[in-house]
């Protein structure tokens, strides 16, 4: 069921509504609140009555936004945190979920790659306050380059020897909410019916769509070249729109929200049964030196429960994965030198 039906149509649930803490109660922390993802999430979020604590982080404006959403008449208590006064610490402290958008957009012309001087340095400090103040903590990595910015999350927690890697997960939900929303528009059909399955990483040419595992779907050659083309560099799309205001920060809200709540309901509520593609620590493609790739993955109590492999492919998509393996291999090595060249 899609995050939509469930939280976001409050006014036709109750139980979003709902003024009573939920006996299964959580606390999520969302590192970089303040920013053009992280409000919009947290305001998303806010909707879920599983979360009892929304623990708000950034470096400015939190107590701002924290107050806004503390007035919405759902479940969840809002905290908001600054550096001042052992912010950070506070912020994380019991939280059994850790969402991080924080870090700078992009702007026209740039990669995700042009993010990862300053992103890298964000997500290492984050990683290692989590490490410290919520070992425990699922961490779910928004911050770009994910392909770079996971393994930089992994290696921080190997230095203090907390690493489980079933609890640390690279959000690539946008690239599935984008697959079937363009399909969707060409097959003039329901988005929420649309489902597609895109597996690799999260920029560019790792991102491969895998139309051909859709039943039902009547595309010809020339539709699945445009589609994957138009999800690998959907981003660029809204860089370009936005024109230098900024980059895809309420698609990749919903699509981090989304994945936030299918891993509450599975951690905290128990619901069985639920997938979501996420980029995790993966043997997959352990035979190419591939440590990480997304994937669907079946979520469980403890974080990932079972990885899905890649199924049949067809010759094109056999292509996508060629061209995939060598870029995500210098993104990942990218994220493991910074740890430990720095």
């Amino acid at each position: 069921m899609l995050f939509a039906t469930r939280y976001a149509a409050a006014a036709a649930s109750k139980r979003a509504f709902s003024t009573s803490v939920s006996q299964n109660a959580a606390k999520v922390a969302v590192l970089g609140a303040a920013g053009g993802i992280g409000q919009p999430l947290s305001l998303l979020l806010k909707a879920n009555p599983t979360i009892s604590h929304l623990s708000l982080y950034d470096l400015f404006n939190t107590p701002g936004v924290a107050a806004d959403l503390s007035h919405i008449n759902t479940t969840a208590k809002v905290t908001g945190h600054l550096p001042d006064n052992d912010g950070l610490k506070h912020a994380l402290t019991d939280a059994s979920v850790v969402v991080i958008p924080a870090g700078v957009p992009r702007k026209p012309g740039m990669s995700r790659d042009d993010l990862f001087n300053t992103n890298a340095g964000i997500v290492r400090d984050l990683a290692t306050a989590c490490a410290k103040f919520c070992p425990k903590a699922h961490v779910l990595v928004i911050s770009n380059p994910v392909n770079s910015t996971v393994p930089i999350v992994a290696e921080v927690f190997k230095q203090h020897n907390v690493f489980d890697p079933r609890r640390v997960f690279g959000v690539t939900t946008l690239d599935v909410v984008r697959a079937s929303r363009f399909v969707s528009e060409n097959q003039d059909s329901k988005p929420e019916d649309a489902k597609i399955t895109v597996v690799g990483g999260h920029s560019g040419v790792t991102i491969i769509p895998l139309f051909s595992q859709t039943p039902g779907l009547k595309l010809n050659e020339s539709d699945i070249q445009a589609l994957t083309h138009r999800v690998q560099f959907g981003g660029d799309e809204v860089v370009k729109a936005k024109n230098g205001g900024g980059s895809a920060t309420l698609s990749m809200a919903f699509a981090g929200a989304r994945f936030t709540n299918s891993l509450l309901d599975a951690t905290v509520n128990g619901k069985k049964g639920i997938v979501e593609p996420t980029f995790v620590k993966s043997d997959v493609l352990a035979n190419e030196g591939i440590e990480y790739f997304s994937t669907n993955v079946e979520l469980g109590a403890n974080g990932v429960e079972n990885i899905q492999g890649l199924g049949d492919l067809t010759a094109y998509e056999h292509e996508l994965l060629k061209a995939a393996i060598p870029e995500l291999k210098k993104n990942i090595e990218k994220g493991y030198k910074f740890v430990h060249g720095n």
